[in-house]
């Protein structure tokens, strides 16, 4: 079976930097609807569009077609003193409002000379990345699935959290 509008499909993926390291990876097979704008990079999807199990595809993405470019003004420089000491290390998740009332999430990227520096990008923000994605299960969704966009589980993969 090919990989087309309205099948449920798996994939196992890795993202790589431009030097060649894996920054992302997930050997546990992924689900998502294909064509109907599931969650999927939308370069991604279209390269799988006719795929079989067992193909692989890579894609590569600038920042502009992945996550963007990286963004300055959500990076943020304050004292040590001045931030809660349980979120006073490397890759400490901070979750921050603005005046509207929106909320994002900030990682602690750097610790220096008593400053503490949060990053509200997206970690890939900014990097040209290499996907490669391969199929590892293609079937008719069902309209649940087709309607919520993701598909139920294959077998074998626990879904419990």
């Amino acid at each position: 079976m090919k990989v087309a509008k309205n099948k449920a499909v798996y994939v196992t993926y890795s993202i790589l930097s431009e030097e060649g390291e894996i920054l992302e990876r997930s050997d546990l097979p992924i689900g998502y609807v294909h064509g109907v704008g599931s969650q999927l990079i939308e370069q991604v999807e279209k390269r799988l569009d006719g795929c079989e199990v067992g193909d692989t595809v890579e894609v590569i993405l600038s920042p502009e077609q992945g996550f963007g470019l990286h963004d300055p003004d959500l990076t943020f420089t304050d004292d040590i003193d001045n931030v809660p000491p349980e979120v006073r290390y490397v890759g400490a998740q901070v979750e921050m409002q603005n005046d509207r009332g929106e909320t994002r999430t900030f990682i602690v990227s750097r610790i220096e000379n008593d400053r503490l520096t949060v990053d509200g990008n997206h970690p890939f923000a900014g990097k040209t990345l290499r996907f490669v994605v391969e199929v590892t299960d293609v079937r008719d969704a069902t309209p649940e699935e087709i309607a919520a966009g993701v598909p139920d589980q294959p077998a074998g993969v626990c879904t419990t959290h």
